[in-house]
């Protein structure tokens, strides 16, 4: 069976590949990547009998037929992901979140695909003050990030309804783990407190996420690649919520550190107060659950970052504020 893989030299995607690739008699995956600033072909193992890497655009379509002609399956990562880099420009995540997955979905259409699993956030939600939402919540993103998330969703929803299409669609918490990419906030604060550097906290912290390690989360996408129903929205929850206090009071105490190395900036503009997805339809039709718990996995991934400093100062000092 081909895979094909879109995004994976990414942090989520090349971890899905890792997982594929080190279990015997799994699929022959390609990967399709334009590799962006935060993509690195050393996410990937530099040579396995069955991956290919394909250097491309999901916005090609001669590109992405030549790719999707050899594919029996999907799983769909590659997107624009920093919700500050869309406030400062959407226009490359209209392009690359609505019109690359509108590409993959005509071509994969258009060559028979068996099943295209498109991996998407839970912040096409929005904000919610109490509870958890189910996967029929209304979608209200509040960021041109998500907006054009949400809009990837029901543009992939279409193709299911309109053409028969098997698609099914993943909405994941926040991920964390190694090979992320240091602008995003755990990573962020790790290689600050690694450099003896003040981490940048937003406005008050009392803002809630649920956290979620990449490797529970890929496990999840493959339940619904080899067990989802073909139309269907599934969560994919970490089910360890806390405020961004409490997240960088525990990546302090990893590295022994007090409040001295915390830095009070000012809030994201349209800050979303509060994540929360229900996952109970994963857990009951697939039989999902996350297995790390955050203590172990925060400091695990730390030592991760503390071992791989030539993995993420190039790509820091590149990128990366200060």
């Amino acid at each position: 069976m081909n895979l094909l893989v879109t995004g994976a030299a990414g942090f989520i995607g090349s971890t899905y590949v890792r997982g594929l690739l080190a279990r015997p008699g799994g699929p022959r995956v390609t990967v399709l990547d334009r590799l962006t600033h935060a993509g690195t072909r050393d996410n990937l193992p530099d040579a396995h009998p069955r991956l290919e890497f394909v250097h491309g655009d999901i916005c090609d379509p001669a590109a992405v037929d030549r790719v999707m002609a050899r594919t029996h399956q999907v799983v769909h990562f590659a997107a624009e992901s920093q919700v500050d880099r869309s406030m400062d420009g959407g226009a490359g995540f209209v392009r690359t979140n609505v019109m690359g997955t509108q590409t993959l979905l005509e071509a994969a259409l258009r060559h028979d695909v068996e099943t295209f699993v498109h991996v998407s956030t839970d912040e096409v939600y929005g904000s919610i003050k109490a509870g958890s939402w189910p996967e029929e919540h209304p979608l209200r993103p509040s960021s041109p990030y998500s907006a054009s998330k949400a809009s990837s969703d029901l543009l992939a929803l279409a193709y299911h309804h309109t053409h028969g299409l098997d698609v099914r669609v993943t909405r994941c918490s926040n991920n964390y783990g190694p090979h992320q990419f240091p602008e995003k906030v755990i990573p962020r604060f790790i290689t600050n407190l690694l450099e003896g550097r003040k981490v940048p906290l937003y406005g008050d912290g009392l803002n809630v996420r649920d956290w979620l390690h990449v490797e529970d989360h890929c496990h999840g996408i493959e339940l619904v690649r080899t067990k989802g129903r073909a139309g269907e929205i599934y969560n994919i929850g970490g089910g360890t919520e806390m405020t961004n206090r409490e997240l960088t009071s525990l990546i302090l105490d990893v590295f022994g550190e007090s409040w001295d190395m915390v830095e009070h900036v000012t809030d994201r503009k349209g800050h979303d107060l509060r994540y929360s997805v229900d996952w109970t339809k994963a857990r009951a039709e697939l039989g999902y659950r996350p297995l790390h718990d955050f203590e172990t996995g925060i400091a695990t991934t730390a030592a991760w970052y503390r071992t791989h400093r030539a993995w993420w100062r190039a790509l820091k000092q590149r990128v990366v504020p200060t």
